[in-house]
């Protein structure tokens, strides 16, 4: 493929001291590919290459522009100001141009010919929005492979390479992956009818005294979502045991519909249910909490083109419903 526009041009920025030219675009994508990983080990794996053959081909962009790019330590690479700011400048080019080189070379509209995104995240976000704001791309040919599970054990299995993208309810910490915000949640204290009658408006008045021996229906057995309110609405530390745990927010909403007791959902998950009236907001904070979710894969180019038209999606998704 002819990386050039019909001008002649690359499409890439160019850079200050590089000379005649811009440097060769598999030169930028293994410099992009190190300073995402934070390691010359790390960027081979994502490219596929051997780490001396990523070595070089660094020290050779490095003698083309003239100037240092990375720091070497014994635990990786600190990229320099001015790689910084030569990442910023040709990431989005370099993996819009990838992508599009993917869906040149697939053919994703055949039937079975395209690899399958390997999706993970919280059971009730994905089922509920996520595969749902995907099925116009799936009658376009892509495939998914979705899996359930906790944030903490899905980001080692993303680095472990048995998941392409994992929605995350906690921002990664380190360079090891990359990500991007996906969407906000406001977090609602709820209760069926029957329990907003015998509240009334105490809770506004003696705040979490008022729900002193009411039920508390949970997560898990040590109150996570819970405490979370807790501490942000009622500046309280939250200790109580549940009187019934579930390990699906869906289920925890229909045991509170059902009068079982009061719980916090995040307010897509139960939306319907406040409009109709199965359920009640209890108490309405000026500053109720939020949780950001985050859309994660490995650093550098997506494994295949779907990946990323995955990632764009939902991410686009996230900003529209925002």
């Amino acid at each position: 493929m002819d990386d050039r526009n019909s001008d002649g041009s690359t499409g890439i920025p160019a850079v200050p001291g590089a000379g005649n030219g811009p440097p060769d675009l598999n030169l930028l994508r293994t410099f992009l590919a190190v300073h995402r990983a934070g390691a010359f080990t790390a960027g081979a794996r994502v490219l596929g290459l051997s780490q001396p053959t990523v070595t070089a081909q660094i020290r050779a962009l490095e003698g083309r522009l003239g100037r240092e790019l990375f720091e070497r330590r014994p635990r990786g690479v600190v990229p320099t100001p001015f790689a910084d700011d030569l990442a910023a400048r040709i990431a989005d080019p370099l993996d819009a141009l990838g992508a599009a080189a993917g869906a040149l070379t697939g053919s994703p509209g055949e039937e079975g010919t395209a690899e399958p995104v390997r999706l993970a995240g919280p059971a009730e976000y994905l089922a509920h929005t996520v595969l749902p704001t995907l099925a116009p791309l799936v009658e376009r040919g892509v495939r998914l492979r979705v899996s359930f599970g906790l944030t903490d054990g899905l980001l080692d299995e993303l680095r472990a390479g048995r998941h392409d993208l994992v929605v995350a309810t906690a921002r990664p910490r380190g360079r090891a992956l990359a990500w991007l915000p996906l969407a906000d949640e406001e977090f609602v204290l709820v209760g069926a009818p029957v329990w907003a009658e015998r509240l009334g408006g105490r809770i506004a008045a003696e705040g979490p005294a008022a729900l002193h021996g009411v039920p508390l229906v949970a997560y898990a057995e040590d109150l996570p979502i819970l405490r979370r309110y807790w501490r942000h609405v009622f500046g309280r530390r939250l200790t109580a045991v549940p009187a019934v745990t579930a390990p699906d927010l869906r289920a925890v909403r229909a045991a509170v519909a059902g009068g079982a007791g009061v719980s916090v959902l995040p307010r897509y998950l139960c939306a319907a249910e406040l409009a109709s009236g199965a359920l009640v907001p209890l108490h309405l904070p000026e500053d109720p909490p939020i949780n950001t979710g985050f859309l994660v894969g490995r650093p550098g180019p997506p494994a295949h083109p779907h990946v990323a038209l995955v990632r764009d999606h939902l991410v686009w998704h996230g900003r529209e419903a925002g």
